[in-house]
């Protein structure tokens, strides 16, 4: 099932959706999201109205999507607004009393047989129940009109619509995912049974850099065989599983589109030099000792929640303290 985005005023809305079939003609990626992860959401729009370009395409954030950050989009202009929240939350040690509830892209033109993709970045409010789907609807702009998918099933309706609001599924967060370090150590494992994750961290990056590196250890404890295939950063607006290796004498960088195996009972080691993930397009520089929240996406095991401990720039993992496992 795909997301869009809701009235900038309109609270919330949560429905069950066990017998309602939908399809919105504007969608969004990705079709999952666990509590507390940070996320980039792809608004695709797939054509126009009725044979005409869009002109401007408008978002409208609910609560649930905490700090929503959009990426500009060339030849368009960004506009955001904010508006006070209902229920304040605390990020970083401070209290966040407004947020963006309203991104809009407009100026540009995108002929009706055309695609193309808008995005931005927010955190899945843990508050958000697992197994039910936010509904956010979308609006495009078009010379003489508008497609507005906004569209909600009341909760128990059966009947299609005719422009229904994408949604995304909400899931748990894994079991575990209370990641902690302390004095100096090495983020703790976390486990989405099978999986295993542990030694998270990545590197101090100078600034003005764009890309930085994240390494891990991944255990697969189960009888089939799993793939890391994605996953996203708070940090980064490009989340990539990548992989070097020596060819032809020269050190070569490629992305493992699709993704790294684990095969059952198998430890793999994503270090310098070998498999890794990237962080890519950094929204700012990454200093040592900053804790980098993200999540990894298995095929299988879903999403994991991790924190990428920030050692040295170029150095080596922060040392491994105390360890716990769940």
């Amino acid at each position: 099932m795909s997301l869009l985005l809701l009235r900038a005023a309109a609270p919330l809305v949560l429905v069950a959706t066990s017998s309602i079939t939908v399809l919105a003609h504007t969608t969004l990626e990705p079709r999952e999201a666990a509590q507390n992860s940070y996320q980039k959401i792809v608004v695709r729009v797939p054509h126009g109205c009725k044979g005409e370009p869009t002109t401007a395409v408008r978002v409208d954030v609910p609560e649930g999507l905490l700090g929503a950050k959009p990426m500009p989009k060339p030849g368009w202009t960004l506009e955001t607004q904010k508006a006070p929240l209902s229920k304040p939350y605390t990020s970083h040690g401070r209290e966040i009393t407004e947020g963006v509830n309203r991104i809009t892209w407009s100026g540009g033109n995108l002929p009706d047989a055309h695609y193309d993709e808008f995005a931005f970045m927010a955190q899945i409010s843990g508050a958000l129940p697992a197994g039910k789907p936010v509904y956010v609807p979308v609006i495009q702009t078009c010379p003489n009109g508008q497609a507005a998918w906004t569209q909600i099933p009341a909760e128990g309706a059966s009947s299609k619509l005719d422009s229904p609001a994408p949604a995304v599924r909400i899931v748990a967060q894994a079991k575990g995912g209370h990641e902690h370090a302390g004095h100096g150590a090495a983020p703790a494992g976390v486990t989405a049974s099978p999986i295993k994750v542990e030694q998270v961290w990545t590197r101090a990056t100078p600034g003005g850099a764009k890309v930085a590196g994240g390494f891990m250890r991944i255990t697969n404890t189960g009888k089939e065989a799993d793939r890391l295939i994605g996953g996203s950063a708070e940090i980064a607006n490009i989340f990539e599983v990548h992989e070097m290796k020596h060819e032809g004498g020269m050190m070569k960088m490629r992305a493992l589109e699709s993704g790294l195996e684990i095969k059952p009972g198998e430890t793999v080691e994503l270090k310098p030099g070998s498999y890794h993930v990237m962080f890519i397009d950094l929204k700012a520089p990454i200093k040592e000792g900053d804790v980098v929240k993200g999540m990894l996406k298995f095929e299988k095991a879903g999403m994991v929640a991790v924190e990428f401990k920030a050692g040295a720039m170029g150095g080596a993992a922060p040392a491994a303290g105390h360890k716990h496992g769940h």
